[in-house]
């Protein structure tokens, strides 16, 4: 079969182009209910060995962003000293920027047969899907993780239970600006053939 009939060129060029808005950029509106229930839909549908689901999901919305953003000022600045001007107010607009915050939690756990690491990459394979699902829902998205994901106490106040982990808050509004390229690397560099010859 010619290989023009396969595949669907209109999504390999929706890939080839999509691109991350910087959360600072993004405005109301946000997703609808129903469009928010899809985009989570289509970003459960990711390679799941052993169908256990090792992640969830925690939705921030904008008006819970400023109590949010005090509570991660005051753990920032009781483990790391006075904050200035500009730390301070970056910590409280931190969940202010986009009008919807999806957490994806990594919920991995040992198993006897599927390594942690297996688990953890189905998590990151669901942000992606979520990143990639919003932005062909027509709305800008980008995916952070920052660093409280990896304090254990503000990570739990988010919403983390013990042993869990967030994978990455994935920010969605609508564009205002047209998302600027980035130098991509170059595939030479990074794509090698195998050869079992010494």
């Amino acid at each position: 079969m010619p290989a023009s009939n396969h595949g669907s060129p209109e999504v390999l060029d929706f890939l080839r182009k999509r691109r991350s808005h910087p959360a600072v950029t993004m405005s109301e509106p946000s997703p609808n209910e129903d469009q928010i229930n899809d985009f989570l839909t289509i970003a459960a549908r990711v390679p799941d060995h052993g169908k256990l689901a090792p992640w969830r999901f925690i939705l921030f919305r904008r008006e819970h962003g400023e109590a949010i953003g005090k509570r991660l000022a005051e753990i920032y600045e009781r483990k790391n000293g006075p904050l200035d001007k500009d730390q301070r107010e970056k910590e409280l607009t931190r969940f202010l920027r986009a009008p919807l915050i999806i957490g994806v939690v990594s919920t991995a756990r040992e198993h006897p047969k599927i390594p942690v690491w297996e688990q953890q990459l189905s998590a990151g394979a669901v942000c992606m899907n979520l990143v990639s699902a919003a932005a062909a829902g027509g709305f800008a998205s980008q995916w952070l993780t920052e660093w409280y994901s990896f304090d254990e106490e503000a990570a739990s106040w988010l919403g983390a239970a013990e042993n869990e982990q967030f994978a990455g808050f994935i920010q969605i509004g609508t564009p205002t600006q047209a998302p600027v390229e980035r130098p991509r690397p170059e595939l030479s560099a990074l794509v090698h053939e195998w050869s079992n010859t010494p």
